[in-house]
Parts: structure tokens; sequence; C-alpha cells
């Protein structure tokens, strides 16, 4: 990132496609330099996305096949791998362990080790990953499929445990936190926990809500101010950590 154009807040897991004006919420999220992930749910939204993105200072596409879609998605995978080569940002992508989602978990484990495979033999990708009721499985996945010289995995909402996120950072992982999940004692405790130098900041807008909006990358500003309550440190260190994280992260 050139000095000068630093982005003042990092929203590293965001839908922008899925607002009710996708342009308009790149435009926004510009506007604010807010370096924005956009994550895409199915590759058949990628061509759109990329487009979008593809001039754009402070707003990066990721291509994805989310494990939520992959009992209906599946035959897209072949479409994923084509597209791979266009970006350096694959997500959202993951396992779904969850009541509605685990009919398909053997299928999620293929469309998965295909997706780290992919990223292993082309290099220097950079992941979003979801792992809800899924972590050590994803966390076995990504120690055996992607080696750390290979890839890079940001672990997007972790509801593991502290051991899970021990393990994690060990395997090179990064945490994107939102302010949803300090509205629990765990979840506080669990963000208190996280390595700090491991931290990024995301909305997972617009499935989270702000003051009653969806969020979006202009209010990660709120989520500093959590992360900051509940690890005691002032908010500009936090913001000031993120920043550093990012630029770890993306060198």
């Amino acid at each position: 990132m050139t000095e000068g154009l630093q982005p003042v807040g990092v929203d590293f897991h965001c839908h922008l496609d899925l607002y009710p004006d996708h342009e308009a919420a790149i435009a926004r999220a510009e506007a604010m330099r807010v370096y924005t992930l956009s994550v895409t749910t199915t590759p058949r939204a990628w061509p759109r996305n990329h487009k979008l993105t593809r001039d754009t200072r402070y707003v990066r596409a990721a291509l994805g096949l989310h494990p939520q879609l992959v009992a209906e998605r599946s035959d897209e995978l072949p479409l994923w791998e084509r597209y791979l080569p266009e970006t350096r940002y694959v997500g959202e992508v993951g396992l779904d362990a969850g009541p509605r989602f685990y009919k398909s978990l053997e299928a999620q484990k293929h469309v998965f080790r295909t997706v780290l495979e992919r990223c292993a033999e082309a290099g220097g990708k950079i992941l979003s990953v979801h792992s809800v009721r899924s972590v050590a499985a994803v966390l076995d996945m990504i120690e055996w499929y992607l080696p750390l010289d290979r890839g890079l995995v940001v672990l997007h909402w972790f509801t593991g445990s502290k051991s899970e996120a021990r393990r994690a950072a060990a395997l090179g992982c990064y945490f994107s936190v939102n302010a949803e999940m300090v509205r629990s004692d765990r979840g506080r405790a669990l963000v208190a926990d996280l390595p700090i130098d491991r931290i990024l900041t995301e909305t997972d807008g617009p499935f989270t809500q702000i003051d009653g909006h969806p969020s979006e990358p202009s209010d990660m500003h709120v989520t500093i101010d959590v992360i900051a309550r509940v690890r005691n440190v002032p908010s500009h260190e936090i913001a000031r950590t993120i920043q550093t994280n990012l630029q770890a992260l993306l060198r």
C-alpha cells in the first residue's frame, strides 16, 4: 500500500454484492477508505464482482463457494477453479456442520479440499474461511492441504475454543472479528484471548446490524471500539494494530 493512500479501516469480510445497490456499496467503502474484502458465495457471482473491483483502490473481491450452498451449487466447483487465476483472494469458503447443513458435510469437505489444494498449487492466495461447528475439521484440512508457505487463512467469525485458536495461530491463521462476536461472555473471553498480532476486523454485512441498519465497512469504528473494551486498551491502539496486521498479511 502506497504511503499517503493508507486505508483508515479494515473490513476483511463483507458481502457487498448482497446490498440493494452493489455499486453504491463499493463506492461508499472506497470513499471511506476502508480496505474491504468483498466475499462472494457462488462462482457465478464472480464476473460482476471482479469487474466492479478491478480498478478500486480499497475494495478487493474474493472468489467463493459458500459451504451453506454446496448442496445445490457443488457443480460450480469447476467454474470456481476456472476463475481462480483471476484473483489473490478466496472466500467465502470452508465448512458448516450446523443442523441445517450437516447433511452436505461430506460434499463440503470435497469442495473445501479442492479449494485448498488448488490454492496451494497456485501459491500466494489469501482465504476467508467459514468454520461453524467444524473448527477442528477445518484446521485439520488446512494443515493437510495448505502449507503455510503456499497460502494464508483468515478465520471469519471464529467460534472455536481457546485451544483451537492457539492451534489456528500455530498454523499461521488470522482471525477476522466483528461486533456480534462479543455479545456473549464466551465470545468476549475468546476475543480477549486471541493473539493480538493476528486480529483483523470485519462486519459480515449485511448479515449483522449496527444501530438498526445492516453493517457496512464504514461502521468499522464500532468493531474497533468493542475489541478495545474487551481487551482493555485504547481504541487507537487497536486501530493501529489492525493496520499493522493487514500489512503483514498482504506481504
